[in-house]
């Protein structure tokens, strides 16, 4: 069963195009990861979902309601790229405000999540840091039990033991059935929670991938210094590309697992090396830029 179907989506900006021919299905009961480097049509996409834009053409269907219906927006949970509340409230009182556009009594759910997130709802907002702000964005956006959560960016400002709570949060509501559409520039970051993910740039849907096959595909740039140099039959690897070579300093590029890098590593004489986390953007140029022309 399809919660979100675009078909055509497309929307202009004059001679910008924001998102050009979305064509994009997101199963009930899945976390879809919406990937793309800053500017690639991502945050475009979510406020054409949620009816905030209008479409120059084609069509979007969201829990099998128009995008934008009421009844679409009443069962979907958000959280926006760039945050903004009432500084002269607390958060347990915009809670309250923002609740009066939902049905029921959700003030269990909302007291839980705030526990979870460790987030003080008594304290005035203008008090707040940034990522207490963000989590009080997740809590409005989990507190009313949405079917379906739409996400821009959520962990923007979030400390790496808060994001792994929400983390635990966005499984919780996968084991309950809900549906999840996260967007994120973060590869490491959708990966970890993903089914399928979902690659734009420039407008374009690239590639919609299982996330086993995107982790076959991810490149990851591995910076070496050695104690001294070796041949370049030494640095012959299956995965591994030299792309530069200053003396003793490497940079590689990594493709796939890991999993034989280490041996190959140990029989190097290795002083020092610094392996960043994979790139959305050199995953991308790797493997999608054939497929958008």
């Amino acid at each position: 069963m399809a919660v979100i179907r675009t078909s055509g989506l497309t929307k202009f900006y004059g001679r910008v195009r924001g998102i050009e021919e979305l064509d994009l299905e997101v199963r009930k009961g899945e976390i879809f990861g919406f990937l793309g480097p800053n500017g690639a049509g991502k945050t475009t996409a979510i406020r054409l979902l949620l009816g905030l834009l209008h479409p120059t053409r084609g069509r979007a269907e969201v829990l099998g309601q128009e995008a934008g219906s009421i009844e679409a927006r009443q069962r979907i949970g958000y959280v926006p790229g760039e945050v903004a509340f009432y500084e002269g409230m607390t958060g347990e009182e915009l809670l309250a405000l923002l609740g009066r556009f939902h049905r029921g009594d959700f003030r269990e759910r909302q007291d839980y999540l705030a526990r979870c997130l460790d987030l003080d709802l008594k304290r005035p907002i203008r008090g707040y840091s940034r990522g207490m702000k963000q989590k009080l964005a997740v809590i409005q956006a989990l507190r009313h039990d949405p079917d379906l959560l739409i996400l821009d960016e959520p962990t923007l400002g979030l400390d790496p033991l808060v994001q792994r709570e929400f983390y635990t949060l966005l499984m919780e509501e996968k084991g309950r059935g809900k549906t999840v559409f996260l967007s994120s520039h973060i590869l490491p970051e959708v990966e970890r929670v993903a089914d399928r993910v979902g690659i734009v740039r420039e407008g374009h849907l690239a590639a919609v991938e299982e996330v086993g096959a995107l982790k076959l595909k991810k490149v990851r740039r591995l910076q070496l210094w050695l104690r001294e140099e070796v041949p370049p039959q030494a640095l012959e690897m299956e995965g591994v590309e030299v792309l530069s070579r200053q003396g003793k300093h490497l940079e590689l590029a990594v493709h796939g697992h890991i999993d034989r890098l280490l041996p190959w590593l140990s029989r190097l004489p290795v002083e020092e090396m610094v392996f960043a986390e994979a790139s959305l953007e050199d995953t991308f140029m790797k493997f999608y830029k054939k497929e958008t022309g």
